[in-house]
C-alpha cells in the first residue's frame, strides 16, 4: 500500500526547500474548481491524508499557472452530524476564469508573515454575539431569549431565540428587521416551520406555539483574514423535552468591494421519535428566511428576471430583493442562493414584496424524518451594494455553484 506523506512535510520540502517530488508524492491531490465568472468564496474540507499545520501559512496555486496564488485560511470542519470534525477545511477566494483550473496547497514559505484577522466577535449583554470586520458591524446572533414588550404577553411571537439580527449591508445600513408590526414573527434570517407533527400533535415553529428554539452550547468561534465562522447547537424543545437536535454554522467572508457572502450549514436531527414538517399550504414557507428593514422602491429578482407579482408555492434556485434602506446613500439588497446538492432542488419558495424571502423545504407536502438521521440543508446569503441585475446575479450565483462543486482530485 502506497504511504501517503502528509503535505505539512511534502508541500514544505518541495515548495521551499526544492526537494525534488517522488512519483508517489506527486500523486497528491489537487483541487479543482469549476469555472466561474465572478470570484468564488470558497470552503472545501481537505482530504484525510492532507494534515497542513496551522501554525503555518498557506496558499493555493493554479496547476501550470503558478502566477495565480491566493492565500488561505485553515478551518475547523463538519462532521456528517453537524458537529466539529478532525478534517480542516480550507477557506479561499479564486478569481473568476472561463474554465476550470486545478489548485495545489502549498505553505506561503519561511518568510511570510501570517495574515491578521479582520474578524472580531463581541458579547453583546449576555445573549447575543456581534460580528465586526475592520471593526464596522456584519451582523449579530441572537443565542438568548429576546422580547418585544410591544407584543402582546399572552401572544406567542412575543419572545424568540436563535436567529440572526441585526444584518448590515456594506454602507452600514441596517438591512434586517425584528418583531414587524405586520408579522410579528419575522424575524431577521431565521428558520422555522409552520407545521411540525411529533406523535400524532402538530406544532407551530413559526410563532413558536408549543414548541420552541433553544440554545444549548458553542461548537465553534474562529476568525481570519479570508472569514468568520460561528458554530453553534440549539433544540427544539415541547416543554422541557428536546425533540430535535439543530446544529448551524454560520461563515461570513470578508467584504468584496460592494460584496460579501454569508454561508449557512444547517444540520437538524430527530433525536427518539419521527418528526414530520410542513409548510404552508398554497405558500409554502417553511424553512429558511430573511425578513427585511423598512424600505422605499422595493424589487426582487428571481432565475426569470425582475417580478411585480409576489411568487407563492414557485420552485426557484435563488431570488434577490434590492431597494433603498434607511442610512444608505443607494440601493442595496441580498438574495438568497440555493445549494445545487439540495433536495428536491430547486425548492419551492414564497416571494413577498412587502419585505420577506422565504424558501420552502420540504414544501407544501408533509414529510416524516427518523430519529438519528441527519437532515443537511445549505444556502449562502449574498449581500450586496446598489440594486443587483440580473446578470450580476446571475454571475454570482454561478460563482457560488462553484464554491459548492470544488473538490480535490
Amino acid at each position: 500500500m502506497r504511504r501517503i506523506i502528509p503535505l505539512t512535510i511534502l508541500g514544505f520540502a518541495s515548495a521551499v526547500f526544492g526537494i525534488a517530488v517522488s512519483a508517489a508524492d506527486a500523486s497528491a491531490p489537487v483541487l479543482v474548481v469549476p469555472s466561474s465568472p465572478s470570484t468564488v468564496d470558497l470552503t472545501v474540507p481537505l482530504p484525510d491524508a492532507v494534515q497542513p499545520d496551522p501554525s503555518a501559512s498557506w496558499r493555493l496555486v493554479q496547476v501550470g499557472n503558478p502566477e495565480i496564488s491566493v492565500p488561505v485560511q485553515l478551518s475547523a470542519s463538519v462532521a456528517a452530524d453537524g458537529s466539529p470534525a478532525k478534517q480542516t477545511r480550507v477557506i479561499a477566494r479564486i478569481p473568476p476564469a472561463q474554465s476550470s483550473r486545478k489548485f495545489e496547497l502549498l505553505p506561503s514559505g519561511p518568510s511570510a508573515q501570517r495574515a491578521q484577522s479582520r474578524f472580531v466577535f463581541k458579547d453583546n449583554s449576555g445573549t447575543s454575539l456581534g460580528l465586526l470586520e475592520d471593526g464596522k458591524p456584519v451582523l449579530v446572533y441572537n443565542h438568548g431569549t429576546m422580547t418585544c414588550k410591544k407584543v402582546p404577553q399572552e401572544d406567542s411571537r412575543r419572545s424568540r431565540a436563535c436567529y440572526v439580527h441585526p444584518v448590515w449591508g456594506l454602507d452600514g445600513e441596517v438591512l434586517t428587521d425584528d418583531f414587524p408590526k405586520d408579522h410579528y414573527h419575522h424575524h431577521g434570517i431565521f428558520w422555522a416551520w409552520p407545521h411540525v407533527g411529533i406523535d400524532g400533535g402538530q406544532y407551530d415553529l413559526w410563532i413558536y406555539n408549543n414548541i420552541q428554539h433553544r440554545f444549548v452550547a458553542w461548537l465553534c468561534r474562529q476568525t481570519g483574514p479570508l472569514a468568520a465562522v460561528l458554530a453553534v447547537e440549539n433544540g427544539w424543545f415541547v416543554g422541557d423535552k428536546k425533540v430535535m437536535i439543530e446544529r448551524v454554522w454560520m461563515r461570513s467572508h470578508a467584504a468584496d468591494g460592494d460584496r460579501r457572502a454569508l454561508d449557512f450549514e444547517f444540520t437538524w436531527i430527530p433525536i427518539d421519535r419521527p418528526i414530520t414538517l410542513w409548510g404552508a399550504d398554497g405558500k409554502s414557507y417553511g424553512g429558511l428566511n430573511l425578513r427585511f428593514a423598512p424600505r422605499e422602491d422595493t424589487r426582487i429578482t428571481v432565475p426569470a428576471g425582475l417580478t411585480k407579482a409576489d411568487l407563492p408555492d414557485t420552485p426557484l434556485e435563488w431570488a434577490d430583493l434590492s431597494a433603498r434602506f434607511a442610512g444608505a446613500s443607494g440601493p442595496s439588497g441580498a438574495a438568497i442562493f440555493v445549494d445545487p446538492g439540495h433536495p428536491d432542488y430547486p425548492p419551492t419558495w414564497l416571494t413577498r414584496h412587502y419585505g420577506v424571502l422565504c424558501v420552502g423545504w420540504p414544501g407544501v407536502k408533509p414529510r416524516t424524518f427518523e430519529p438519528g438521521k441527519p437532515i443537511q440543508l445549505n444556502y449562502r446569503i449574498w449581500l450586496h451594494r446598489g440594486a443587483a441585475e440580473l446578470a450580476l446575479l446571475q454571475g454570482a450565483y454561478a460563482a457560488y455553484q462553484a464554491a459548492m462543486t470544488a473538490k480535490w482530485e
